[in-house]
């Protein structure tokens, strides 16, 4: 018998998966998006939407949807984009057959967004039309053009976000500072542009300072913000620990800024980091009115500093608390209770690691009362010794010296640095041109990675003594804050005075005590 062929037309259409001749009407939606918040961008945001509620509407052959839409949002990322998932979602889930969007970077700026969203809608037979370029996705040609569309997008977002990382440095080095005033507390955006203090916010911000260095702790100030009814600068009534330490060690609030402490990774991402070095940064002195004054802030940095450094769980129950250490074995005294069930009840201080190890530490117990009256003595024979306190702290600061002369030898150091590192590249480069003898090659950049290691060494040496000569003389500063306002003879316990001069308390074994005050000076009270 002859072989016969017959035809079986297709019932289906391959891309809109609807029923050829079908009169079916098409589900359309429209997609709207705009990337900043200003008025601006407001209104094409508000004309977008009605145009494509109006184009839709108006066509016989639709059915219209809705029109979804993400105002202020980057097109560089589909993550946090809200009406283009929810979008995606419905489309995928059957209930769009075609989306109408002005243009391929309205819908996405990221390649591989846009290539993997229109291949997931194809696969389901949903159809998107970029009306600018006029390319419809169903189309044989229409993912050669949409790659070639979105990679030129991309590359404009990139070359757009270069351009505003450039804004930001110029002002930066110009010493230009914003802020973000709706989560900032203290501030707002002055009439002349600059930051200008809100007198009821920084007045929070004072008492955050002043019980901080009364010893309350950062759970402690949050719980007291909490119980007055003060909102966070988010605008919240729950305060973080993180928020009372970040607003305790920003040095916007005497005056200063830092610019630049983070920086953008990557532009699709929009992934920021914290600037450890990386990018350059600006540090503006007097750039702004300050909330705290700069000798107060230099206090709250040190005890800050202290409270890290102490190595145990600080305690806001005491000012003698990470305070009183061990001339015997260098640990903290803590307070012990004896005869807790008695009427002989009373609570001393004694040496955390008396009984550790094999040898029992030999430093005596003090009582709070000791202390008291041993730093009425203290403090009253250094103040007698100082004379006029400016006279005797001006001495201490000149024995310091300035740390900006360390400057020379840093740049140096630097500079020695960046001499023998190309050096090193100039050897390596030389041994993958041609052949030498690998022997005294070795010897040369053994050589030159040394000089490196030595120069770096210094280097690290030199700004070791710079951090450490700026932080005595900070110490320095703050305590004569201190004693312009302390009396000169003291009658009577003071514990802001204490918290505000002394850094810390010898005990020794013979059971006197060592006063160690913040400029440097000692007084032994037996």
């Amino acid at each position: 018998m002859a072989k016969t062929v017959k035809m079986i037309p297709a019932t289906i259409d391959p891309q809109t998966l609807s029923p050829i001749g079908s009169v079916k009407r098409r589900r359309v939606a429209g997609y709207a998006r705009v990337s900043t918040d200003s008025d601006e961008q407001f209104t094409s945001y508000e004309a977008q939407v009605d145009y494509y509620t109006k184009k839709i509407t108006s066509n016989p052959e639709w059915e219209f949807v809705r029109v979804y839409s993400d105002e202020g949002i980057s097109g560089t990322s589909v993550k946090n984009r809200d009406g283009f998932n929810e979008m995606i979602s419905d489309a995928l889930a059957g209930k769009i057959d075609l989306i109408v969007t002005k243009s391929i970077s309205r819908f996405a700026r990221n390649t591989v967004d846009t290539l993997v969203t229109l291949r997931e809608l194809k696969a389901k037979g949903v159809e998107v039309f970029f009306e600018k370029e006029n390319i419809h996705t169903l189309d044989s040609k229409g993912e050669l053009f949409v790659t070639i569309m979105s990679s030129l997008a991309q590359e404009e977002s990139r070359s757009l976000s270069q351009n505003v990382t450039w804004g930001h440095r110029k002002r930066f080095s110009d010493g230009k500072v914003t802020l973000a005033y709706g989560s900032f507390l203290g501030y707002e955006k002055g009439p002349d542009g600059k930051l200008a203090i809100v007198e009821s916010e920084a007045e929070t911000v004072r008492s955050i300072y002043r019980w901080f260095m009364k010893g309350l702790t950062f759970r402690d100030i949050a719980a007291r913000l909490e119980s007055m009814g003060i909102k966070s600068p988010m605008g919240k009534a729950a305060w973080g620990v993180s928020t009372v330490r970040s607003i305790l060690s920003n040095e916007k609030y005497k005056g200063d800024a830092l610019l630049q402490k983070t920086f953008t990774v990557d532009f699709l991402t929009h992934k920021h980091k914290k600037n450890e070095g990386e990018v350059q940064q600006w540090y503006v002195e007097n750039s702004h009115p300050a909330i705290i004054p700069p000798e107060e802030w230099e206090m709250v940095r040190l005890e800050l500093e202290r409270r890290s450094k102490s190595g145990c769980r600080y305690s806001a129950l005491s000012p003698f608390s990470s305070r009183l250490v061990c001339a015997d074995c260098g640990s903290f005294l803590g307070p012990k209770v004896w005869h807790s069930t008695d009427k002989y009840r009373r609570v001393v201080w004694q040496c955390n690691g008396k009984f550790k190890g094999k040898r029992k530490c030999g430093t005596p117990h003090v009582t709070e009362g000791r202390i008291k009256d041993a730093f009425l003595d203290a403090f009253n024979r250094m103040a007698a010794a100082m004379g006029a306190p400016a006279e005797g702290i001006d001495a201490a600061l000149e024995a310091i010296g300035d740390p900006s002369s360390l400057d020379p030898e840093i740049e140096a150091a630097l500079s020695e640095m960046a001499a023998w590192s190309a050096r090193a590249k100039a050897l390596v480069e030389d041994n993958a041109r041609r052949a030498v003898n690998q022997e005294s090659w070795s010897r040369e950049y053994d050589s030159a990675a040394g000089k490196y290691s030595e120069a770096e060494k210094r280097l690290a040496e030199l700004n070791d003594r710079k951090a450490d000569m700026s932080a005595r003389i900070a110490k320095i500063k703050a305590f004569r804050a201190s004693m312009e306002k302390a009396p000169r003879c003291l009658v009577k316990w003071d514990e802001d005075l204490f918290r505000m001069t002394v850094d810390q308390i010898l005990v020794n074994g013979d059971g006197s005590l060592e006063f160690v005050f913040l400029h440097g000076g000692t007084v032994r009270v037996r």
